[in-house]
């Protein structure tokens, strides 16, 4: 079964990535996808690199390990789109990110009933 995408494009020209089970906020995660969308390849993997070095800050967040976990997978998305033979250079970039599923941490004394929250992301990448 394949996996469903929040954004498909009409478009025959594009790549896809899916991170699924990541450790990151979903509320983190959220908001770079939010300023991610519509922008060129380029100009997003510098705005992230950015934020993990901490030379640019979102509302005064660099949200780096959220970051760390994005670049990853839009350099995956971005190998992709050069194996389908796509220019890289008029790549826009298409993230959202969703809330997955919770799990709680192993019973130990003081950790017990401790909630870890999974968000999964998406990114699609279409030649304009």
């Amino acid at each position: 079964m394949p996996l469903s995408y929040a954004f498909t494009p009409k478009t025959e020209k594009y790549s896809r990535a899916y991170g699924s089970g990541l450790r990151i906020s979903t509320k983190h995660s959220t908001i770079i996808c939010k300023k991610l969308t519509g922008m060129n390849l380029a100009k997003g993997e510098a705005l992230l690199e950015r934020l993990i070095s901490e030379k640019e800050s979102l509302d005064g967040k660099y949200y780096t390990n959220t970051s760390e976990e994005i670049l990853d997978l839009l350099k995956s998305a971005e190998s992709n789109a050069e194996f389908k033979g796509l220019d890289t250079e008029k790549l826009i970039i298409f993230a959202s990110a969703h809330k997955g599923f919770t799990f709680f941490r192993p019973r130990r004394m003081k950790m017990r009933r401790d909630k870890k929250k999974i968000t999964n992301v998406q990114i699609v990448l279409v030649q304009k």
